[in-house]
């Protein structure tokens, strides 16, 4: 399929809401022609000095157009596609367009994955001491929160990526166990640092059994 191409280093997830602002020319054009047209476009990610992976996103409003023709918009993105071809120029267009695949959403997660990575998330939220609002497990998956969790800007990208659900889970639950690892690694530091200059109080041990080997 051919779609409008706005390449931006960024990722969205879909059922996010995208709000942007427009100022290039070229660009104010792909949104008029959205507005007009009642199509779609794409954003795919710059990353590593190329793009790839992306995620077609819908225009939903139009908040504010200034004097010089910007314009600050809310879109909500969609579905993930693969970059299959990409054109500076669309035919007759001043923006770039592109051919992309869309990839398939296996939904295969289980009702236990999703429970262990919101306790997971939680105990997270815990430990920084931010709050955790309340969340259905029914409405959750992979990327409700996935900008909340403290993922690199690659590591979002390789969720981007995966097709399936319960492989998502399963990625977003390792980097969390790992996550709670070193911000309690880190707890326990600043408590032995807090110690330092102050009087300790050790038990006395009772030398009476020990044997030298």
């Amino acid at each position: 399929m051919k779609i409008p191409l706005f390449p931006l280093q960024t990722i969205f997830f879909p059922g996010e809401q995208v709000p942007l602002h427009i100022f290039e020319e070229r660009y104010k054009e792909l949104i008029r022609d959205c507005r007009e047209e009642a199509t779609t476009f794409g954003i795919p990610v710059y990353i590593n000095d190329s793009i790839a992976y992306g995620t077609e996103v819908q225009l939903v409003e139009v908040v504010n157009t200034y004097e010089s023709g910007a314009m600050d918009i809310v879109c909500v993105a969609r579905q993930v596609f693969r970059v299959v071809t990409f054109e500076n120029e669309m035919s007759g267009k001043s923006y770039p367009g592109g051919i992309v695949e869309f990839l398939d959403n296996v939904k295969d997660g289980d009702e236990k994955q999703k429970r262990i990575v919101l306790d997971r998330l939680r105990e997270l939220y815990d430990l920084m001491d931010v709050p955790f609002g309340p969340l259905k497990e029914d409405l959750f998956n992979s990327f409700t929160l996935a900008h909340k969790m403290g993922l690199s800007f690659e590591q979002e990208y390789q969720l981007l990526q995966m097709a399936r659900e319960s492989e998502r889970l399963s990625f977003i639950k390792s980097h969390l166990i790992g996550t709670i690892m070193v911000l309690k690694e880190v707890q326990r530091t600043k408590e032995l640092i807090d110690l330092n200059g102050h009087f300790r109080n050790f038990d006395p041990l009772d030398f009476k059994d020990f044997k030298i080997k």
